[in-house]
């Protein structure tokens, strides 16, 4: 069971960055779009937070192309959870309240075409010169790495 557990771990770990861009945090997994759907939809209730809205890119994308003249289809799946930490977000933006930007926070679960694999990902914080504001936005990429870590 170990072996399984230390291969699956594997298999979840995030992409490089060559990859993933800077501004994304992301990971990959194998397994059915909804199952890890659901999975990263309890961490985040797991964590004690409420998904605000659910975004179904994919869906909106498909609708869309049409009128657009668009027919490449980018995603088979595709939606993104939004969701705020009353706690980490209040340390943010107290340490600036611009900050205010940066809020919802939101996850993204999705399946490329011709592709096995789901993709979940997060944008990663910005930097800062300020102290406390680089703490607090490096613990809301810590919340986020954690909430995709428990659902994978």
């Amino acid at each position: 069971m170990k072996h399984l557990l230390a291969i699956f771990a594997m298999l979840c770990l995030p992409l490089s960055a060559t990859a993933a861009e800077a501004y994304t945090a992301l990971f990959q997994t194998h397994g059915k779009f909804q199952d890890v759907r659901d999975s990263v939809a309890m961490a985040i209730e797991g964590k004690g937070l409420l998904i605000t809205h659910s975004n179904h890119i994919a869906d909106m994308l498909e609708r869309t192309g049409k009128d657009l003249g668009a027919s490449k289809r980018v995603y088979e799946f595709g939606e993104q959870m939004e969701f705020c930490s009353a706690t980490v977000s209040r340390v943010m933006m107290e340490a600036d309240p611009h900050a205010m930007v940066l809020c919802p926070y939101s996850v993204s679960v999705y399946k490329l075409p011709k592709d096995e694999h789901i993709y979940v990902a997060f944008r990663k914080p910005p930097t800062s010169k300020n102290p406390a504001l680089k703490k607090a936005l490096a613990d809301v990429e810590k919340l986020l790495t954690e909430i995709v870590k428990d659902a994978l």
